[in-house]
């Protein structure tokens, strides 16, 4: 069986739905179910198991002989929690658990590590696991994913078949729970929506227009083929970067949305807080060659098609995948 932890959130609910669309149902899906506004992402799913978050190391250890793969998903994500306790418990101590059983147990292991752990870019975007150890997260919750990493990369004893991965800017269905923490495209939709005309920050950097910041943003179906690729075709071991290699700036993303909707732009610049100025990012942008060099060999959605696609068969409706 396949272990699919974080299974009710954004990506892991559409994991789910990728490897039901290959015909695998053998699923132990593993997240907190008593958060109910996650319940519509688990709708329709396929799966053998339900397995609550804190239950499940201690039934992994119990059950290990009956799991296959682990993928974990699973984290906290919010960039605005600064309670350290909690991304030690949840995202590193609890990663680092799942690690050690993999690794004494011979089961292969997928993780989500995040770009956070790049902050502002100082030492580019390439997933060089020898500058690991120089980079510089802007929060709690990037130290943590940065801190698995370094931790994962000196263990001596390892999974059989190890990925972390640096999920860029992910955008696309199910994420209706995620409120604040959605994507831009989300929060652009329902502005054009609700009030006609789409908000962006104005640029405090001489060097970027007003919505000339540039981020990798990726759609979560190029998201799902990848870790399905690593899944069934278990290339080398090692941290890599998941983004769709191609930056693009806030403007481009703020008119695909308007045109996704037939609606001509009204677009509107605001200053950008004061309080997170310093540490506001104004590119990003995946290496993703180290992925290429493996195997990976399926084109990434361009930003124009990936919001098209989830604007008119997914926002629009409210609809799941």
């Amino acid at each position: 069986m396949v272990v699919i932890t974080g299974s009710a959130g954004f990506i892991g609910s559409c994991l789910v739905s990728k490897f039901n669309s290959e015909a695998i149902s053998d699923l132990i899906l593993v997240d907190d179910f008593s958060k109910h506004e996650k319940d519509e992402n688990s709708v329709g799913k396929k799966l053998s198991k339900k397995i609550e978050r804190f239950e499940f190391i201690d039934w992994f250890e119990k059950n290990y002989k009956d799991v296959d793969h682990i993928i974990h998903i699973g984290a906290r994500t919010d960039t605005t929690e600064f309670n350290v306790e909690i991304f030690n418990e949840l995202n590193l101590n609890y990663t680092k658990a799942l690690w050690t059983i993999c690794a004494e147990k011979n089961i292969p292991f997928i993780y989500a590590s995040s770009a956070a752990t790049y902050g502002l870019g100082e030492q580019g975007y390439k997933d060089d696991e020898t500058k690991i150890l120089l980079l510089k997260p802007l929060n709690p919750y990037g130290d943590s994913k940065n801190d698995f990493d370094k931790w994962a990369i000196t263990q001596k004893q390892t999974p059989p078949n190890w990925q972390g991965l640096k999920f860029f800017n992910v955008y696309g269905p199910n994420e209706y729970h995620k409120a604040r923490m959605a994507s831009v495209i989300f929060h652009s939709f329902h502005q054009i929506k609700n009030a006609g005309k789409v908000k962006l920050f104005r640029s405090h950097n001489p060097n970027y227009t007003d919505g000339g910041q540039l981020r990798d943003f990726v759609y979560v179906k190029d998201v799902v083929n990848v870790i399905w690729f690593l899944y069934s075709e278990r290339p080398k071991n090692g941290i890599y970067n998941l983004g769709s290699g191609k930056a693009r700036t806030f403007l481009d993303l703020a008119k695909a949305t308007f045109k996704a909707l037939d609606i001509e732009p009204n677009i509107e610049f605001i200053d950008t807080p004061i309080d997170i100025r310093h540490k506001y990012q104004y590119f990003t942008e995946a290496d993703m060659n180290k992925l290429i060099s493996v195997g990976y060999s399926k084109p990434f959605t361009s930003l124009e098609d990936g919001v098209t696609d989830y604007v008119k068969n997914y926002l629009v409706s409210t609809k799941y995948l």
